[in-house]
């Protein structure tokens, strides 16, 4: 199954009550697009834990 960026921000923000979910929102975005600038300008991503891309 997957998971939308929509339900990803959602499921953020339902768990923790300190950001808006305009906020997890921004956060979400803004993580995305630094990770694909990255990958797209030949970069390598490693998050501990989860993945290297």
């Amino acid at each position: 199954m997957a998971l939308t960026k929509s339900e990803l921000i959602e499921r953020i923000a339902d768990r923790q009550n300190q950001l808006s979910p305009k906020d997890v929102e921004l956060a979400v975005k803004t993580l995305i697009e630094q990770m694909a600038d990255s990958l797209a300008g030949g970069g390598r991503i490693e998050i501990r834990g989860f993945g290297s891309f």
